[in-house]
């Protein structure tokens, strides 16, 4: 069968392209404006080139267009950065990076593929009056396009993480409007934190090394689809806590947070996800980019770069590069490849010719 070829906008890691690559399409291109996370991209997409543009620029539409133009392009993906349509922390109407949606229909305007798919978190449908989310309907509507603009939430489709994100799929009304995949899991059938990190090393005395083996044998089906085709354990470097630290985190209940603390300790922290402790038996809250206040279920230092790529459900062949730091921002930032992967699986049943 034909690979169907995509492009990938502000692709950081490429969370959301590794999943499309999983379902056989072919990723031809990579955009972001971080060269480490464009490094991470290249090294796990096959055959696939990585530019490093600022998307605000007509100049860089102009520059992916003539790298295409003897390509057809099947779809565009990408999310372009949240932190304008976030519910959490400062929120400015005015924002620069609040606009960069629109990079989707500029290049989209030029290369006319089937389908592109803008990915955010699910402050974009309200806030700002719904702005945001009306402009993007009513583009897709000028440009000929259905648009279907749903909530996911990550653990009905098989992710180990409490993560809420709204996919907007816009499609050429030549094909059906297209309908998003049926959750893949039940509420009873959730992929816990045990089932996706258990049999990585516990670290608990030193903070092991940058390559380290399997020493123990999947315990769950989740842990042995991340383990296929994996001989080795990359990004799995633990944290050296202070004494203080490591003694404020012991108190934490499994599941518990700042308000599971007895009085005067863990002062310095008292926000909402503060001094939060994952429980074994449920998803992992969402995963950010390496704030260090979520910690292991078991352990009391916080999770590596390798089990927060686990509960993103990114395997065990994907290695990040660059520093902990910046390893940490790709993780968080990223789509969970089992996301786009659903979608990916569902999108060829509307636009692959030759199915």
């Amino acid at each position: 069968m034909k690979k169907l070829k995509a492009i990938d906008l502000f692709c950081g890691a490429g969370g959301m392209s590794y999943g499309f690559q999983q379902e056989n399409y072919h990723i031809l291109l990579g955009v972001d404006h971080v060269q480490i996370a464009l490094d991470t991209f290249k090294k796990n997409h096959t055959n696939s080139e990585a530019f490093l543009l600022d998307l605000h620029q007509d100049s860089a539409i102009n520059t992916i267009v003539n790298y295409c133009k003897n390509d057809e392009i099947d779809v565009i993906i990408g999310g372009p950065p949240c932190q304008g349509f976030s519910l959490t922390g400062t929120r400015d109407k005015h924002d620069d990076r609040n606009t960069l949606f629109r990079a989707f229909f500029k290049l989209a305007k030029q290369i006319k593929p089937k389908a592109f798919i803008i990915e955010n978190v699910p402050g974009i449908l309200t806030l700002y009056e719904s702005a945001v989310k009306n402009e993007i309907l009513k583009k897709c509507e000028e440009m000929g396009y259905h648009c279907t603009p749903q909530l996911l939430y990550a653990p009905d489709y098989g992710v180990p993480q409490i993560r809420k994100r709204v996919f907007f799929v816009a499609i050429r009304k030549e094909y059906k409007k297209f309908e998003f995949p049926a959750p893949t899991k039940n509420k009873t059938e959730y992929i816990n934190c045990e089932d996706a990190i258990s049999d990585l090393p516990a670290l608990e005395r030193d903070t092991g090394s940058e390559l380290q083996s399997y020493h123990l044998e999947p315990h769950s089906n989740y842990q042995k689809m991340m383990r296929k085709g994996s001989t080795n354990i990359y990004n799995h470097i633990g944290t050296r806590h202070t004494a203080h630290v490591i003694d404020v985190i012991s108190q934490v209940p499994e599941g518990g947070n700042h308000k599971d603390l007895p009085l005067g300790v863990g002062d310095s922290r008292k926000f909402n996800e503060a001094w939060t402790r994952y429980h074994s038996k449920k998803p992992s809250k969402t995963i950010d980019t390496g704030h260090r206040n979520h910690f292991h279920y078991k352990y009391n230092r916080v999770p590596t770069v390798r089990e927060n790529a686990r509960l993103q459900s990114f395997p065990d062949t994907f290695v990040f590069l660059g520093n902990k730091t910046e390893q940490n921002r790709q993780v968080g930032n990223a789509v969970p490849p089992i996301l786009g992967r659903v979608i990916a699986n569902k999108l060829k049943g509307y636009i692959a010719d030759d199915l």
